[in-house]
């Protein structure tokens, strides 16, 4: 059975995805220091250890590694730095997989202390459909008066040539009487899978979603609309064997995401495989 997928694209005014990764993170090893009193530093200076089996690691520059820590300058509050800190349990994990938490830390640019923190059990943890990138999204995000949430995005794939498979997953996070929680858990916003002969035919699929917030709000939280666009393509060798594309008629869906006074419930096709 061909797995359900998405690529999915945040694209609506106002919400255009402002990305970060390690840059704005400064002095990293200060900044964990400061979160975590009790951390360890590696002999190299590459990572920390909490535990003796839980470990944060400091990519170097430049390095692509999903599992370190990541830091983005809030613009809705340029006073304050979101940081995602990978808690990987290295007892569990080999590089096949990896068994691990993230924990969203809201951080003081001037004094590096920490306002606000959330533990993500179980956020790093993948197999043969691993994770490729966490980044933080601080698109314009206005829940409600003087409440701005930011986005996590986890973009995971599998090796497969005849069978591709990705997604990146969308988080929303929001400050609410000084606690930072979770209003969004998982909706998908980027994949694509089908399957194929590796050479040219075969039956693929690939969705954008582009999220808009509503003037109409429940619980005191706006509404959010996702406009999803699928698209399908066969792609067959012609006569002379040249691989040609054959797409069908693109396919819109619309949905409305209500806040229920807790979160805003993700619907079933939207839904991340991610826990």
């Amino acid at each position: 059975m061909p797995l359900p997928t998405l690529l999915l694209g945040l694209a609506a005014a106002g919400l255009s995805p402002a990305q970060g990764a390690a840059g704005d993170c400064g002095d990293a090893a200060a900044l964990v220091q400061q979160a975590y009193p009790k951390a360890l530093k590696s002999a190299d200076g590459a990572s920390f250890t909490l535990d003796p089996h839980t470990s944060i690691a400091l990519a170097p520059p430049g390095s692509d590694s999903p599992f370190r820590l990541i830091c983005k300058i809030w613009p809705a509050h340029d006073d304050l730095l979101l940081v995602a800190v990978p808690l990987t349990d290295s007892a569990r994990s080999r590089d096949d997989g990896h068994v691990g938490d993230i924990e969203l830390l809201v951080v003081e640019r001037a004094s590096k202390q920490v306002r606000q923190r959330l533990l993500q059990p179980g956020l790093i943890t993948d197999d043969a459909i691993a994770i490729r990138k966490i980044e933080f999204d601080t698109g314009r995000y206005g829940l409600a008066p003087g409440v701005t949430a930011f986005g996590l995005r986890i973009e995971m794939a599998n090796h497969s040539q005849a069978d591709p498979f990705s997604e990146t997953d969308l988080r929303l996070y929001a400050v609410a009487s000084d606690a930072l929680r979770m209003v969004l858990d998982g909706l998908v916003v980027a994949g694509n899978g089908g399957e194929g002969d590796t050479n040219c035919a075969g039956s693929f699929h690939s969705s954008r979603v582009s999220l808009a917030m509503g003037a109409a709000r429940h619980y005191g939280y706006r509404d959010i609309t996702a406009v999803e666009r699928t698209d399908t393509d066969e792609p067959s060798p012609d006569k002379d064997g040249e691989c040609q594309s054959h797409p069908g008629k693109p396919v819109n869906r619309t949905y409305r995401l209500r806040y229920d006074g807790s979160r805003y419930p993700v619907p079933g096709k939207l839904r991340a495989i991610q826990p």
